[in-house]
């Protein structure tokens, strides 16, 4: 059976009134409902898991860092065993890419620990071995990172929704701490690197991407990664060649003198 790349589970404190009650997940079975979201793909992860990713350019992939790293060995993976799957429902693609190149944020470190550091940072960018360039499958344009009580949507694959993907178009910014968006969104499972739209100019720009879940006040929320700085650095990255895989060596955990200074207000704990 197929697994899905789990999200990490936080619990998140946020000065902040009340959850507020969104839209429902809508089901994107039929090629009408899905018709503006064939961008969004279900990534398989080397045939044992999956993760969502949304196209940004013919040739490029935004998704979470964390899809890249395998949980037991904490490494990253080969990605050229990585498969893109624009537009995935019910046993058809409207494209199939393999993935070229992958580039991870500099200071990402999956070493199992859950922190604002970690979920800031939590982006790839992906290059495919081959440009969609199909007309029904339109790259999304990004946008800047929104404000607190911005309207947003977001559109994702999950462990219990795997063949098809869901829309949920109403759901909202909660805060905004230091690189990590909290908004209401519903995520689950397979729902990493899921793309957070917002509609501010009547068009799906992407705003973030989801990096994990937590809760406020006891409901769940979701935890995104703002793009912006980071994403045009992983544009840099890829245009400087970089993003080649090379089998992992030793490791060890960079520490930052900055860290031990910042606080975002966020008090997460291990799974």
């Amino acid at each position: 059976m197929r697994r899905w790349v789990a999200l990490s589970i936080m619990c998140l404190t946020v000065a902040t009134a009340a959850v507020a009650q969104d839209a429902r997940l809508k089901r994107l079975d039929s090629g009408v409902e899905a018709g503006d979201w064939e961008a969004v793909g279900r990534l398989d992860i080397a045939g044992t898991g999956f993760c969502t990713g949304a196209l940004i350019a013919p040739r490029l992939v935004l998704t979470a860092a964390h899809c890249l790293f395998d949980r037991k060995t904490k490494q990253l993976i080969d990605h050229g065993n990585v498969e893109f799957l624009a537009g995935w429902r019910n046993g058809r693609a409207g494209a199939y890419r393999m993935v070229r190149r992958a580039v991870v944020h500099p200071d990402y470190v999956y070493d199992g620990m859950v922190s604002s550091e970690r979920v800031r940072n939590d982006l790839a960018l992906l290059e495919l071995d081959r440009p969609i360039q199909n007309t029904t499958i339109k790259p999304f344009d990004t946008a800047p990172r929104p404000r607190r009580g911005d309207q947003l949507g977001v559109v994702s694959y999950a462990q219990d929704r795997s063949e098809a993907p869901s829309l949920q178009e109403v759901c909202s910014v909660l805060a905004r701490q230091e690189g990590v968006l909290v908004t209401t969104c519903s995520v689950d499972f397979g729902s990493s690197g899921a793309p957070i739209f917002t509609f501010a100019n009547g068009e799906p720009q992407i705003v973030s991407v989801v990096s994990a879940k937590a809760q406020v006040d006891g409901k769940a929320v979701s935890l995104g990664t703002a793009l912006g700085a980071p994403l045009a650095l992983l544009q840099a990255e890829l245009v400087a060649g970089k993003g080649v895989y090379q089998e992992p060596g030793p490791t060890s955990r960079r520490i930052m003198a900055a860290d031990r200074d910042r606080n975002t207000g966020a008090k997460f704990v291990r799974p």
